[in-house]
């Protein structure tokens, strides 16, 4: 004999009750007619008295339960109560870090990331332009940070946060290579083998029917390095940031700093006259200490509390999460991941892969005063590997909006200060365009004007809500938009959760 599940079970059991329950009441009607005889309406009346008493408690009693256990639910009346109370009618458990003590290269690693005598101008560290405050994005709005030997030159793009890059692979085209029955080529050679192949859409909640040929992985706005360790090499030797000539002059640095002992009992005696295995050691130590720090990867959000039941959303923030992850409207997470995964990782709100969105040109860089000059993300300036693969030309890192909401400035030029910016943008660019772009002496709008005219069609004009057309509604009104601020919000690292209804139980 089949046994039903408890949630269906518990449903049958409502239905019984409102059933029961209209049958009393149209007993009750009875009893008030004259037709019924005094002697029988009398316990009659009592009986029916004790059993509306009966049915009522039993409803509080299965409301009660409910709102506590949602997760044991029907997925109407899980819905129902998410409604109510904002509570997850299905928590679950998240496989985070766990939180031990750094290791003793982690801890020269963390020295090393907070070390200023490793610059040019020796006011520069690591920290300066990832704090650890600003969940290790910029420290401030400015569009870009200054560095050099005196700390006057503008870089290039905003700082990438260095928050929740624990789990980013490296720098790869199409499925990884150990899916695919041919030879590993180079990443050039690969794109060019998958150069016209149509992209696959994106849409949230849905996954591509077959894998995305598309760039991912990688570090910095453009993927160049594909490890922390390579990452961290990147600021040592740039000019406009902490500007050592070389990186010989870097590892010479090293090998004078208060910590330069630790390098020694690590490594042994000789490792300080090796700059390059000095240096690499170093970059070591510091990609260790980003990985075994939780600071860089909490995954204390309210959106983090929630998924496990410990949270309620506010209707706003109720409202957004849903229309975040509406395929049809915002489709938020056609991109930037909500869910789970199957493994029980909590989500990084990236698929780590490059889009190329058309954001306006910010005419405030310094660069951007050469009108011949452009930022073309994958393929150049800043990387040179392929810069002859023009299908990826304006392409960047899609970002974690993990503590987005906190961030000073958005998208690869810093053209943007708010959320409000950035979600007008999405809802405009297409349907409204000259609500983004400039216009030119004739007032034309220069649609697209952040990238060359032979490189726009690799813009994203597919996924909502870049499908609709000029003159179109726009996928969302205001209030959608303050909703979907309000749900990035609970994104943000380092709610206290209070007591809640909703909880795990198991």
């Amino acid at each position: 004999m089949d046994v039903a599940p408890s949630s269906q079970r518990v449903a049958g059991s409502t239905c019984c009750i409102l059933l029961i329950s209209l049958r009393f009441s149209a007993l009750a009607m009875t009893l008030r007619s004259n037709s019924v005889p005094p002697s029988t309406k009398r316990p009659l009346r009592r009986f029916l008295q004790w059993s509306a008493s009966g049915i009522l408690l039993a409803l509080i009693a299965f409301s009660a339960y409910a709102l506590l256990y949602p997760e044991r639910m029907p997925d109407a009346v899980g819905l129902v109560v998410e409604d109510l109370t904002g509570a997850n009618p299905h928590p679950v458990h998240l496989l985070k870090p766990e939180t031990v003590p750094l290791s003793l290269l982690a801890q020269l690693g963390k020295q090393i990331f907070f070390d200023p005598s490793l610059s040019a101008s020796g006011t520069q560290s690591c920290a300066s332009c990832h704090s650890p405050e600003h969940a290790y994005g910029p420290p401030n709005a400015a569009l870009v940070q200054l560095g050099g030997p005196h700390m006057t030159l503008p870089g290039y793009r905003p700082p990438p946060s260095l928050a929740y890059l624990y789990r980013q692979a490296t720098f790869t085209i199409g499925p990884e290579a150990a899916d695919m029955d041919t030879p590993v080529a180079t990443l050039s050679q690969t794109a060019a083998q998958v150069q016209g192949v149509a992209r696959a859409q994106k849409t949230a909640g849905v996954a591509p029917v077959a894998p995305a040929m598309v760039p991912q992985g990688g570090l910095f706005w453009d993927g160049r390095a594909d490890t922390l360790q390579a990452q961290a090499v990147g600021p040592l030797v740039n000019p406009v940031e902490m500007a050592n000539a070389n990186e010989a002059e870097a590892a010479h640095k090293l090998a004078q700093t208060k910590y330069r002992d630790m390098f020694k009992q690590l490594f042994g005696p000789r490792i300080l006259d090796q700059p390059d295995m000095l240096l690499a050691e170093a970059m070591s130590a510091v990609s260790r200490y980003q990985i075994e720090d939780q600071s860089f990867h909490e995954f204390n959000s309210k959106y983090d509390y929630w998924l496990e039941g410990q949270a309620r959303l506010s209707p706003a923030e109720l409202r957004g999460m849903r229309l975040f992850n509406d395929q049809d409207k915002a489709n938020c997470a056609g991109c930037h991941l909500s869910q789970p995964g199957h493994d029980g990782l909590p989500p990084l709100f990236t698929d780590t892969q490059y889009e190329a969105l058309g954001a306006p040109r910010n005419p405030k860089l310094a660069e951007n005063k050469d009108p011949k000059y452009f930022d073309m993300g994958i393929c150049g300036p800043y990387r040179t590997d392929l810069k002859d693969q023009t299908q990826y030309c304006g392409m960047f890192l899609t970002p974690t909006l993990r503590n987005s909401a906190n961030r000073p400035v958005y998208f690869h030029n810093s053209v943007y200060h708010t959320l409000q910016q950035v979600m007008e943008f999405y809802n405009w660019r297409n349907t409204n365009p000259e609500k983004i772009y400039p216009r030119d002496a004739s007032g034309k709008v220069k649609k697209y004007d952040d990238i060359p005219p032979q490189y726009q069609a690799n813009i994203d004009i597919l996924d909502a809500p870049f499908d609709r057309k000029f003159g179109d509604q726009p996928a969302m009104n205001q209030h959608d938009i303050e909703d979907i601020i309000a749900f990035v919000k609970t994104l943000n690292d380092g709610y206290q959760p209070g007591w809640t209804l909703n909880h795990v139980g198991h």
